[in-house]
């Protein structure tokens, strides 16, 4: 069912991009800084289908993981959390193509704003899926020690997993505050992600004694 609906949304982005082609300026708006001013700019061509094509090779990397990873019986074994992830993240990707087309389209807003409670739910989403994510080697906090250790693994990404839920909450909070907005989304990640790497270590050295 995942498979579909991804496939009719990366669809709907192409016909969507080739219906809008002629409406577009030569170059598209593609990137805003953290003050929400355009400083990026691409040709309308790469504007409306790169993130349409990025979707796609997304969607291909859905297909290939759960068949050639090494450890592919485990990936079975939450294999609805990570279908539904892909399909959240092509929902994303979707989402921020809509931004970027109604802005080049000349109705302009605070970008930021308009994606930061997005990225919350994604980081959230992500939190859910780690707490449920069996040891593999595409998805997760992949570590020398975490995949060298199903118990290491399963401890690091429950704390992980509610690191990340901690993380969105504060990125929510940070979008009440446009001019910090972005640093209250990427702080906390970057913590989290240092912290789970950290503490998968010293959980392998105890392992080990």
């Amino acid at each position: 069912m995942a498979k579909k609906i991804i496939l009719l949304i990366i669809l709907v982005s192409f016909v969507v991009g080739i219906y809008l082609y002629p409406q577009m300026p030569d170059q598209m708006a593609s990137h805003w800084n953290s003050q929400g001013e355009v400083d990026g700019y691409l040709p309308k061509c790469w504007g409306l289908f790169l993130m349409p094509l990025v979707s796609l090779i997304v969607f291909l990397l859905f297909l290939l993981i759960p068949k050639i990873d090494p450890l592919k019986k485990n990936i079975e074994k939450f294999r609805s959390y990570f279908d539904g992830f892909i399909l959240l993240l092509v929902v994303f990707l979707l989402y921020v193509h809509s931004l970027s087309i109604t802005w080049n389209l000349g109705r302009q807003f605070d970008m930021g704003q308009a994606i930061i409670p997005a990225m919350a739910i994604l980081l959230f989403v992500i939190g859910i899926v780690l707490k449920k994510a069996k040891r593999n080697w595409f998805l997760g906090i992949r570590t020398p020690w975490t995949l060298s250790s199903d118990k290491v693994w399963d401890k690091t990404h429950q704390l992980a997993s509610k690191l990340f839920m901690i993380s969105a909450i504060i990125a929510l909070v940070g979008s009440v505050f446009p001019k910090y907005s972005l640093w209250f989304l990427l702080i906390p990640v970057i913590a989290s992600s240092l912290y789970a790497i950290i503490y998968s270590y010293f959980e392998y050295q105890k392992l080990k004694k």
